[in-house]
């Protein structure tokens, strides 16, 4: 099932030309993904206090597909593709009135205080993919 959070473009996302700075499109996905984590019900402060555990992006691959321009609204879309033991594989878009800006494969892992990869905690990984456990 998809998440979609809803932004708009400000000044300070773009260039001097008005298009959003390809930087940003990171923050943008960044902030997508925060709202679907929260949308599921997991409080990332309490699960670093209580469990140690936090996600780190490990790797992105971005495909820049057509400029977001100021004032534009946007919606980041978040999708699950694959839940493993430590890592979690999310496809995310930027999209504008349906037309993809921005496409990226992200893929994150569950971290321990001391850097190491963790295993996903059963009720964290129950409301991530609830068809997988």
């Amino acid at each position: 099932m998809a998440h979609i959070h809803h932004l708009r473009v400000y000044y300070e996302d773009t260039d001097l030309a008005g298009i959003v700075y390809y930087a940003n499109y990171l923050k943008f996905i960044e902030r997508g993904r925060s709202e679907w984590v929260r949308s599921l019900g997991i409080d990332q402060t309490r699960l670093r206090a209580d469990q140690g555990i936090v996600f780190a992006v490990r790797r992105v691959e971005a495909d820049y597909l057509r400029p977001a321009k100021f004032d534009d609204e946007l919606q980041v879309v978040t999708r699950i593709q694959t839940v493993g033991g430590a890592r979690i594989v999310l496809e995310q878009e930027v999209i504008r009135t349906g037309e993809r800006l921005f496409a990226a494969t992200v893929t994150l892992v569950c971290m321990a205080e001391d850097g190491h990869a963790a295993r996903l905690p059963p009720e964290i990984r129950a409301r991530l993919a609830p068809g997988l456990h």
